[in-house]
């Protein structure tokens, strides 16, 4: 049978990481208590290092996109509007043609 590989949340490997950076656990520990490999310790560790900064950068990126997201449901809805303005219409001059 084949090891299922496992799948490891964000939070997860951000916790585990700072734990080994922070010096709380050491090394061996932290590969023994959560079955890790070095390897993939180093990984998360230097992934940290590398987008340490861009945890505050998302802050503004959220923001922009949350906005974005509500221009585009407005356009939509407005969008459906004049469609739905331009039907009224058409059976408005229909309906005085009569």
């Amino acid at each position: 049978m084949s090891k299922k590989r496992r799948t490891f949340t964000p939070e997860f490997k951000f916790q585990v990481a700072m734990e080994y950076l922070t010096g709380q656990k050491r090394r061996v520990e932290i590969l023994r208590e959560h079955e890790l490999s070095d390897s993939t310790l180093e990984r998360w560790c230097q992934r940290l290092k590398e987008r340490g900064s861009q945890v505050f950068a998302a802050d503004d990126h959220s923001l922009l996109a949350e906005r974005e997201q509500r221009i585009a449901e407005l356009e939509r809805v407005i969008g459906q509007l004049t469609v739905e303005l331009a039907a009224a219409k058409k059976v408005s001059n229909w309906l005085d043609s009569r």
